[in-house]
C-alpha cells in the first residue's frame, strides 16, 4: 500500500530529508540530524511540516451541545478565536484521541486531530451526532507548518503586517496575509517552545515553507523532522497518542486531567469513570524516571520493583537537553513517589532507575 504524502513531500530532498513511514504517511524523520534540530528549536527556530494532522469541522446550532458531549474539556469556556486542548474518551475512560479545538464562531468549530486517528475520529464523531450539527473531514483542504523556538515570532513577523505579538498563547487569527498567502495562524505547538502553527491551502505550502526558511536565514532557522519533534515534546511531557494515551490509558492516568472537566453539567462520554479517577485517584500514573545504571529506557520496556512488574515505559530516550537517559513510565500509583527506585528491563538485564519530577524541560 502506498504511503500518504503531504504537499511538501517534493521539497524534502532539497534539504536532505530522510523519510519514514509514520502512521501511513511518508514523513521526514530528520534533515541535518535529530540532536542538531532539537537544539536549534530550543535556542533559535525550527520549521516542521505537520500537514499530516487531521482537521474536522463541526458546525450548526447544536455544535456546542454536541461538543460538550464528546469532549472532556468545557467548550463553553472557549472564546472566539481561541483554542482549547481536549480529549475524546470511550465510556470506560480510555482515550479515543487528544486534540486541539479552534472556536471560529458560536456555531463553527475546527478540531485538529492526530494523523493516525483521522478516519477513526471522524467515524466516532459522526456516530454520536444529534440535533442540528454538520461534521466534515476537511483534512485535504489544509496543509500545516509549525515554526517553533524562541526566534519564531521574530522570523514570522518579517512576512506579515499583522502584529503577531497580539496573538497570545492558544489564540489564533484567520485570514492573515503571510508572504502573500492567506493563512490561519495560532500560537500553539508541540515542542515546549514558543511558536506558531500555520494553516494554509495545500497549494501554498511549498511557497510558505521556502519563504519562512529564507526569512529566518540570519537567525539560523532549520527544517526539522519527526525525530526532533518527538524528543522536544517528550522533554516537555506532552503526550503522544499511541504511547502516553491509548484506548487503554485514560487522560487522568496520562496526566492531562486539566483537560478533563468533570464538574461541567453535561454528561460527556467517559465522565463517570474519569470523575471517579479524579476523586479517588487513578490506578496508574504517568511518572518520569532517570536511569541510574547505564542504559536507555525504550517504549514498551517493562518496569519492576522487587521482581514484580509495576509498569512500563511509554516513551524514553537520551534527553538532548539534559544529556541524561530518561523516560516516562505508566506505573502502579503506589510507586509514584519521587526517588522511588525501580528496575527497567533493558534486553536481558534489569537496570536501576529512579522516579523524578516532570516535565524534564521547561522554558
Amino acid at each position: 500500500m502506498s504511503l500518504n504524502k503531504t504537499p511538501l513531500y517534493e521539497v524534502y530532498g532539497k534539504y536532505n530529508g530522510k523519510t519514514i513511514d509514520f502512521g501511513g504517511w511518508d514523513l521526514p524523520v530528520q534533515f541535518s540530524g535529530i540532536k542538531e534540530e532539537h537544539e536549534v528549536v530550543r535556542t533559535k527556530a525550527g520549521l516542521f511540516d505537520v500537514s499530516h494532522m487531521g482537521e474536522i469541522e463541526v458546525k450548526g446550532k447544536d455544535a456546542l451541545a454536541f461538543l460538550q458531549k464528546i469532549l472532556t474539556n468545557n467548550v463553553a469556556n472557549v472564546k472566539e478565536n481561541a483554542c482549547q486542548y481536549s480529549a475524546m474518551c470511550y465510556e470506560d475512560g480510555g482515550t479515543v484521541d487528544d486534540l486541539v479545538l479552534y472556536k471560529r464562531g458560536e456555531e463553527d468549530y475546527l478540531l485538529v486531530v492526530n494523523a493516525s486517528n483521522i478516519e477513526k475520529d471522524f467515524e466516532w464523531i459522526k456516530g454520536h451526532m444529534f440535533g442540528d450539527v454538520q461534521v466534515m473531514n476537511v483534512s485535504d483542504k489544509y496543509a500545516q507548518l509549525a515554526i517553533q523556538g524562541p526566534l519564531a515570532e521574530q522570523i514570522t513577523q518579517k512576512l506579515t503586517s499583522t502584529n503577531l505579538s497580539e496573538i497570545t498563547f492558544f489564540k489564533f487569527r484567520e485570514g492573515i496575509t503571510l508572504a502573500d498567502k492567506s493563512v490561519l495562524i495560532s500560537r500553539t505547538g508541540y515542542t515546549g517552545e514558543d511558536g506558531f502553527e500555520i494553516y494554509c491551502k495545500p497549494e501554498d505550502a511549498v511557497s510558505l515553507w521556502e519563504s519562512l526558511l529564507e526569512a529566518g536565514q540570519d537567525e539560523g532557522i532549520q527544517p526539522c523532522g519527526l525525530g526532533a519533534r518527538d524528543t522536544l515534546r517528550f522533554e516537555a511531557r506532552l503526550p503522544l497518542y499511541g504511547q502516553e494515551l491509548t484506548k487503554d490509558i485514560s487522560p487522568i492516568e496520562a496526566g492531562i486531567g486539566f483537560a478533563v472537566k468533570t464538574d461541567k453539567e453535561e454528561d460527556f462520554l467517559g465522565k463517570e469513570v474519569l470523575k471517579k479517577q479524579k476523586e479517588d485517584g487513578a490506578p496508574r500514573k504517568l511518572v518520569g524516571i532517570e536511569m541510574i545504571d547505564k542504559g536507555i529506557p525504550r517504549t514498551g520496556y517493562e518496569v519492576f520493583i522487587d521482581g514484580e512488574q509495576v509498569g512500563f515505559v511509554t516513551t524514553g530516550t537520551q534527553s538532548p537537553t539534559l544529556k541524561k537517559n530518561v523516560g516516562l513510565v505508566l506505573i502502579d500509583e503506589n510507586y509514584k513517589a519521587l526517588d522511588t527506585e525501580v528496575e527497567v528491563q533493558v534486553r536481558k538485564k534489569r537496570l536501576k532507575a529512579k522516579v523524578v519530577a516532570t516535565p524534564f524541560y521547561k522554558r
